[in-house]
């Protein structure tokens, strides 16, 4: 059986963060016997919105070659027929894995089909790039991150500012020691993916051109409401669909925390903002994680706080800024030796501004996330948030989602189990089931 891929203990992490680095370089029988300057084929999961952004990214790779796509809405592929016309159109995701040939994929569907997308490509041997966050449940990060490392394919999850230079520059002051051990963090985006109004009680014709049923896939059937209630626009804040703004923003400006403090599985979360209602996200969260201490942290246990919507961290930790303005999404790092800020996107701040002024900023370059993955496909290099590291990161955002559903109460997580071990009721949340026939095998 396999190890957990996130679990509690530094060695533990390591050795699966280890075993998700090893991976990357491995390829499958077919470009095993392709020599390096052949094609890579690959094929997207979504035509329009983000899933346009990553396709034309990863199709900017001199080695690549678009096959297909699938998308459940016809009128948004009409970009994509246009620039790649020889390429293939299909409405059903299962349909074209069962036809096409194919190296890589890239999931970029609402959150509630990246784990069924994205395991139906591990499972046939393709590589995949998964957008953010990784899954919509706990249960379905574990599962994908085990299936990548068990078939040893190539993955990356689209957090692309992790490949930028702002966010390498943030890790490598972190691990460089430059504020000291960290202490505390304040994280938080200005986002508002909830909805605190009343569900529509009317149904909308479908519009033409859009699959239904196929854009509900693993959810329960329900009526169609238009003016963008669920597609294309607002899907991410309804409760079945989506993962409120954590979910969304969470797994980018969290990301450079999680890696420059080497942080494994929090011991607790709790929520100290409003609850989701029946069918929609909150907005103005307020999460409180615990986590284990590590080589970066000071000994103990550390406190990392999310706000978003309105929310803001206490006016003590915003007086430690000075008069460096708060940006609009972001992170603050108390050190025992400085505070670091984190602006999305820009570089750094290193604070008290008397301490650091003459301080040189080290070089880290940047690198382009989607050609990395495309590299490491070919099997050249590796690459950074493979599902071993964007698994575990994943997990942590949704154990916040988890926790806005039972609001003040601390939730003790234990990671090895993939359960929370004081309030049973909150286990009903780590794993759902899949509507009839959408069952998928390891999920």
């Amino acid at each position: 059986m396999d190890s957990p891929s996130f679990v509690s203990t530094r060695r533990g992490f390591l050795q699966a963060t280890l075993a998700g680095a090893m991976a990357a370089p491995f390829i499958t029988r077919d470009l095993i016997a392709r020599p390096p300057s052949g094609q890579v084929l690959h094929a997207s999961f979504g035509a329009g919105g983000m899933a346009w952004a990553d396709l034309n990214e990863i199709a900017s790779h001199k080695s690549v070659r678009m096959v297909a796509v699938a998308d459940v809405d016809s009128s948004r592929t009409a970009e994509f027929r246009k620039k790649f016309p020889e390429a293939r159109v299909y409405a059903d995701y299962r349909e074209l894995l069962d036809k096409e040939k194919l190296d890589s994929v890239n999931v970029s569907t609402p959150d509630h089909m990246h784990a069924p997308q994205g395991m139906a490509a591990l499972q046939r041997g393709i590589h995949v790039y998964g957008q953010k966050p990784l899954t919509h449940d706990i249960h379905e990060s574990r599962q994908l991150a085990r299936v990548a490392r068990r078939r040893k394919l190539v993955t990356q999850m689209g957090i692309q500012i992790h490949s930028a230079n702002e966010y390498r520059l943030a890790i490598r002051l972190v691990q460089d020691g430059v504020i000291g051990k960290v202490r505390e963090v304040h994280t938080w985006s200005s986002k508002q993916w909830g909805d605190n109004g009343t569900m529509p009680s009317r149904t909308d014709p479908v519009p033409a051109g859009l699959d239904w049923n196929q854009w509900l896939g693993v959810c329960a059937e329900r009526p169609f409401i238009g003016q963008g209630w669920y597609h294309p626009g607002n899907w991410r804040r309804r409760l079945d669909f989506g993962t409120g703004t954590f979910g969304d923003m969470g797994c980018h400006i969290f990301d450079p925390v999680f890696g420059a403090l080497e942080l494994t599985a929090p011991l607790s979360v709790t929520s100290r903002g409003a609850a989701p209602n029946s069918h929609s996200w909150a907005t103005d969260a307020v999460i409180e994680y615990v986590f284990p201490a590590t080589r970066q942290t000071v000994p103990g246990k550390v406190p990392v706080t999310w706000y978003d919507g309105t929310r803001r961290p206490p006016a003590e930790v915003l007086a430690l800024l000075g008069k460096t303005p708060l940006p609009d999404q972001g992170s603050i790092l108390i050190g025992t030796d400085g505070i670091m800020v984190i602006p999305h996107v820009a570089r750094p701040v290193l604070l008290p501004a008397e301490k650091y002024g003459g301080f040189k900023m080290p070089d880290v370059g940047s690198a382009n996330h989607w050609h990395e993955f495309v590299n490491a496909v070919r099997g050249e290099g590796k690459t950074s948030t493979h599902f071993d590291y964007s698994g575990p990161l994943t997990e942590c955002i949704l154990l916040g989602s988890v926790a806005t559903r039972f609001r003040d109460t601390r939730l003790e997580w234990n990671a090895a189990r993939l359960r929370f071990t004081n309030v049973k009721e909150a286990n009903a949340f780590v794993r759902r089931a899949y509507r009839k026939g959408w069952e998928t095998k390891e999920l």
